[in-house]
């Protein structure tokens, strides 16, 4: 109900962060139940309207940028659908767009997502990469719960690292 109440209210206003804001809300409720299709489209809505240039900065309220969080649902959706080029592009320019919104916890945000996406490819060293940056940012800025996380991450490319090592002496 609420998602459509925002929706309805960034149409009335006219208002294009509103309007973005409102994609990415839909594109993450799509994502989460699966609906992959319908979560890209309305990423990719979001991405049009701040490529079009009519948001013109983000506001200092926002906890995580929609742009951002809209590039990341189009990435993983990609995914999904096994557009493997266009997912890694995608999510590069998440991290990319947050850094040059000099927006940290946007930032790690999308270091986690790119690392679970890693993670999800069994690639340790792309996942340690990330982890890395991950862990760094995190203790700059005390960020409890992606310091957490990246903890974990590298924990796994330990164990995969391990795994791989006894296997290779098995041999």
């Amino acid at each position: 109900q609420i998602d459509r109440r925002i929706y309805a209210l960034a149409q009335e206003q006219n208002d294009a962060r509103l309007m973005l804001t409102a994609y990415q809300v839909f594109a993450a409720i799509f994502y989460f139940l699966g609906e992959f299709d319908s979560s890209r489209k309305y990423a990719r809505h979001g991405i049009q309207i701040w490529r079009s240039g009519s948001v013109q900065s983000p506001v200092a309220e926002e906890i995580i940028s929609p742009v951002v969080m809209c590039l990341i649902y189009e990435a993983m959706s990609d995914w999904h659908f096994g557009e493997i080029a266009s997912c890694h592009a995608l999510m590069d320019e998440a991290i990319a767009t947050a850094k040059e919104l000099k927006d940290r916890y946007t930032l790690a945000m999308a270091l986690a997502w790119a690392a679970g996406l890693a993670y999800l490819e069994r690639d340790p060293a792309e996942v340690d990469r990330l982890a890395s940056e991950l862990i760094e940012l995190s203790t700059r800025h005390h960020f409890a719960y992606f310091l957490t996380l990246g903890s974990i991450l590298r924990s796994w490319v330990r164990s995969a690292s391990l795994s791989l090592t006894i296997a290779s002496c098995a041999t």
